[in-house]
């Protein structure tokens, strides 16, 4: 009896259910310890701005950590559907499940759920990977999943996404989910120089960095929302299609574009409007001096202050 990448091949063994992306977990953390060393220096700011402070980092914070996990994330279309089906290849066996699939910006990701999980002596619970990013071959990925004996829905849905498969999708996602990741990451080098700008108190140009940082965010969404130009290779499952619609990073994604547009929106107006106000917000002049031109004087030092002059 010999083993395959150390798994008898003739028993059940237990599979890892997929949980979060590594990826995905290192930025959070990344992000979580700027924001605790945030929490750590707020109690020595005074006054107003402390809350002014707290404002600009939490949301630069958001729009930053967007930016980046966006890229990591499988959840930029998605779509499910239920099924009786075939399970495996020579047998007759049908199966009850949930088959899923969903598209990030690397791959796609598949799924296959048992309804209920426990059947014909199995655990249905399968969540598999198929990267077309740079580094990767899809097909490699599909030929992989063929000679571990995947079960026929997810091979039947990969191969749909294969480089040479019929439907022609598979170029259309790879190429428009690269042009929107290298979109993301020119945002969010725009949002690291926008920081530095609000940091130097230039924050009309910060202004100006932020509408660079949604603007390229949206091109991201533009980018990838050209896979609709291509009519979607129909999955039929009996009597039954696989359609898919835009998923949460997508939209979150349209949020955070739309969030820094108003912001800097704003903060242009706010500059020709108010500019002293707007100052004072990010600190560039101090609350006391902004108050000196309207506080009263009273008498006894007004007298005084004539006095020296009339000397």
């Amino acid at each position: 009896m010999t083993f395959h990448n150390g798994i008898f091949p003739f028993y059940p063994h237990d599979r890892r259910k997929w949980i979060f992306s590594v990826d995905i977990i290192i930025v959070i953390i990344v992000f979580l310890v700027f924001a605790l060393a945030f929490i750590l220096i707020i109690p020595g700011i005074r006054g107003k701005a402390r809350l002014s402070w707290t404002c600009r980092v939490i949301i630069s914070l958001f729009i930053g950590i967007v930016t980046v996990v966006v890229n990591f994330t499988a959840d930029w279309e998605v779509g499910s559907v239920n099924v009786v089906t075939t399970y495996k290849s020579f047998s007759n066996a049908m199966v009850n499940a949930d088959i899923g699939i969903h598209v990030g910006l690397n791959g796609l990701n598949i799924t296959l759920k048992g309804n209920p999980i426990h059947q014909i002596n199995e655990t249905i619970d399968y969540n598999e990977q198929f990267l077309w990013n740079f580094e990767s071959n899809f097909n490699e990925y599909y030929n992989a999943g063929l000679r571990r004996g995947l079960p026929n829905p997810i091979l039947y849905v990969a191969e749909k996404f294969t480089q040479f498969n019929p439907c022609g999708i598979f170029s259309q996602y790879r190429i428009s989910s690269h042009y929107a990741s290298a979109c993301m990451w020119v945002a969010f080098c725009s949002w690291i120089i926008c920081n530095i700008l609000f940091s130097m108190s230039v924050f009309i140009y910060g202004a100006y960095m932020i509408l660079v940082t949604g603007a390229f965010i949206l091109f991201s969404l533009i980018s990838f929302s050209t896979v609709r130009n291509v009519s979607f290779c129909n999955i039929q499952f009996g009597s039954d299609s696989l359609k898919t619609a835009f998923g949460v990073s997508f939209w979150l994604s349209l949020a955070t574009g739309l969030l820094c547009f108003l912001i800097g929106i704003t903060l242009i107006v706010l500059n020709w409007c108010v500019p002293g106000k707007l100052k004072l917000f990010f600190n560039a002049i101090e609350e006391n001096e902004e108050e000196s031109p309207s506080r009263p004087c009273d008498t006894e030092h007004c007298h005084n202050n004539l006095a020296f002059e009339h000397v």
